[in-house]
């Protein structure tokens, strides 16, 4: 080949290849178009859900596995929705702001959840 793609903007792996219009990163899977710079909140940083769909503010989410929550005995089930979301800076990688039906105001982490 005589031209070089570009790293892989995730894992900056060098193997990446073309896919249609596509670059593929073989070494975690990930694809993006060339040119194209991620969704992003304000600090620069792009949040992910568990199947790696980008979360703006004001997203619908679902929990998809169950949680424990301190002084609840229930917690919160798989399949809650969770409406208009909010992304943080928060502590110890909760990184969505949001209210919950029947539990209040709290701080999720993105690998829990998944975009509607």
């Amino acid at each position: 080949m005589s031209e070089t793609l570009p790293p892989c903007p995730e894992c900056s792996g060098e193997y990446t290849y073309v896919m249609g219009a596509l670059l593929v990163c073989p070494e975690c899977g990930h694809e993006w178009s060339p040119g194209v710079e991620p969704a992003s909140d304000t600090e620069g940083k792009v949040v992910k859900d568990a199947v790696g769909n980008v979360l703006a503010d004001g997203d619908t989410v679902t929990v998809i596995k169950s949680l424990k929550v301190k002084g609840s005995p229930t917690g919160i089930k798989a399949g809650t929705k969770v409406r208009s979301i909010r992304l943080v800076d928060g502590v110890d990688g909760h990184d969505i702001d949001c209210k919950v039906d029947g539990f209040g105001a709290m701080q999720l982490k993105s690998r829990v959840v998944k975009k509607v």
